[in-house]
């Protein structure tokens, strides 16, 4: 089917209609995407954010407010969608900027000698925790799971993953002292508080 009148398109998506949705993917993907690979100057990631804003505009048909034209719409969506995933991204450097600034104190901090002695002796206290609990915390920090897939691995409670993992950080936070956070963030990624 072909669609010369925008109100047309527009409420057959609004309805449901696949075939006015396939239309406009076909009608205007090569544009929106030309589009976003000029915001992004990345292939994959303006492939990426113009099939999140079909997405999203199919998944939010019956809710869109579409004043002028779909491809006005749709382009505002890319941008937006492109400033969505700036955001994320810019944020993830944030974090590994954070990782790397403890990773430096940590490795610059002459007066305590942190370097290798340091890690060592966060994996020796990690070793000396009561079995079960250096077990989960092993598992919850070291490995990544989550709490529930902990659970169901080692056939205990959500409540006593986080008793362990709990007891774990108070164990090491009261043998390591003020050094935990950022010995705990280079190791495993993880701030305490």
């Amino acid at each position: 089917m072909k669609y010369i009148d925008q109100k047309a398109l527009i409420n057959d998506i609004k309805k449901g209609k696949e075939s006015a949705f396939v239309f406009a993917l076909e009608t205007y993907n090569k544009r929106l995407y030309a589009y976003a690979l000029t915001l992004t100057n990345d292939s994959a990631m303006a492939q990426d954010v113009v099939q999140n804003v079909f997405l999203k505009t199919w998944e939010q048909r019956s809710k869109i407010n579409i004043k002028s034209s779909l491809l006005n719409y749709l382009f505002k969506s890319v941008y937006n969608e492109f400033i969505n995933e700036y955001k994320k991204n810019k944020a993830l450097l944030s974090l590994e900027q954070k990782y790397y600034n403890a990773l430096d104190k940590i490795v610059s901090d002459d007066d305590n000698n942190f370097s290798e002695n340091a890690i060592n002796f966060i994996k020796q206290e990690i070793q000396n925790l009561p079995p079960k609990c250096r077990e989960v915390f092993i598992l919850s920090r070291k490995e990544g799971l989550t709490n529930i897939e902990i659970a169901n691995y080692l056939n205990i409670s959500i409540k006593s993953v986080e008793a362990h993992i709990h007891k774990a950080m108070n164990v090491l936070k009261e043998r390591i002292g003020s050094k935990m956070n950022n010995i705990l963030f280079m190791i495993f990624g993880i701030k305490t508080n």
